[in-house]
């Protein structure tokens, strides 16, 4: 099976990126404990600040449904955009990847 991503653009209210940081970083353990799930990264943009982009690695759509379909997702999720302007999700399949200089 194809490793899949779910990954989304963040913008935090202002003032409120430390509280975005946090409510992520307890959603994301939460997720990262299911099955399938593997890392989870929260990064900044450097051009942009004010923006954030997140990814979540699952070893498969299903245990990436799995986690979506799970019935604490909305109420955890809630949390998280409560400090959330703007949100832009998305649902990636890795396709290529490089590393060391090689094609894997």
């Amino acid at each position: 099976m194809a490793t899949v991503f779910t990954t989304g653009s963040w913008g935090p209210f202002p003032d409120q990126d430390q509280d975005f940081q946090a409510r992520w970083s307890e959603f994301s353990a939460w997720a990262t404990g299911l099955p399938g799930a593997g890392r989870a990264t929260l990064s900044r943009d450097l051009r942009d600040p004010a923006r954030f982009v997140s990814f979540i690695e699952w070893e498969s759509w299903d245990a990436m449904r799995a986690w979506k379909d799970h019935p604490e997702f909305k109420s955890r999720m809630s949390k998280v955009q409560a400090h959330i302007d703007k949100f832009a999700p998305t649902e990636i399949e890795l396709v290529a990847e490089c590393r060391d200089g090689l094609v894997l």
